[in-house]
């Protein structure tokens, strides 16, 4: 499994459907993410990416290392064009 954050991809700058499409050209087959508009700007059944949202009372690092274990089995479980949503 390889593991990479946008900004190490170069893919920073990319929005959505770009970032979905840089992803999908790379081999990615997940994103992780705390936005939760995502899924409403973005048509996920065709994007060819399974995306994990995380729902934390922050998106603050310590907020979010707790739904760790979730997102992994979320990752593990999520097929291809589906969305999971992992809450505290």
């Amino acid at each position: 499994m390889q593991v990479s954050t946008a900004r190490e991809q170069g893919w920073d700058s990319l929005r959505n459907g770009e970032l979905l499409a840089a992803m999908r050209a790379a081999g990615f087959t997940t994103l992780v993410t705390v936005d939760r508009n995502l899924t409403f700007q973005q048509h996920i059944a065709s994007s060819g990416i399974a995306v994990i949202v995380m729902y934390a009372v922050t998106n603050r690092l310590p907020n979010l290392v707790s739904l760790g274990p979730r997102v992994v089995q979320a990752i593990v479980v999520t097929p291809v064009d589906e969305i999971a949503r992992v809450r505290v």
